[in-house]
C-alpha cells in the first residue's frame, strides 16, 4: 500500500465537504420555505400592517421573513401590493410597493 494516510486524508476531506454542501443546502432550502403567520401573530401582524398601508386587504403573509420578522402582503383598492416587514414584536421596519396597481 502506498501513502495510506493520504487516502485517508482525502477520504476525510471529501467527507467534510459533501457535509458543507448539504449543510449549505438545507439553509438555502429552509431559507426558501415560506411559512405563513398563523394564531395569535397573524392578527397582529395584520393589523399593524393594514394600520401602516391605511386599509386593504391582507394576501399573503410570511414568518422569518429577510427583511424582518414577519412580512405581510397588503393589496390595497387600487390594486397595488405593498409588503410591510415587521420585527418580531409587531413594528414596522419598512416596506416595499409594487407601484400602482392596474396592468
Amino acid at each position: 500500500m502506498r501513502h495510506p494516510k493520504a487516502w485517508i486524508g482525502g477520504g476525510a476531506a471529501a467527507v467534510a465537504a459533501a457535509g458543507a454542501i448539504a449543510v449549505t443546502g438545507a439553509a438555502a432550502a429552509d431559507h426558501d420555505s415560506e411559512q405563513p403567520i398563523t394564531g395569535d401573530a397573524l392578527e397582529r401582524a395584520s393589523a399593524a400592517a393594514l394600520d401602516h398601508t391605511g386599509g386593504g386587504t391582507v394576501t399573503g403573509t410570511e414568518a422569518g421573513d429577510e427583511e424582518g420578522f414577519y412580512e405581510v402582503e397588503v393589496t390595497l383598492d387600487d390594486g397595488t401590493q405593498v409588503d410591510v416587514h415587521l420585527d418580531k414584536d409587531f413594528t414596522v421596519l419598512g416596506d416595499e410597493s409594487d407601484g400602482a396597481g392596474g396592468d
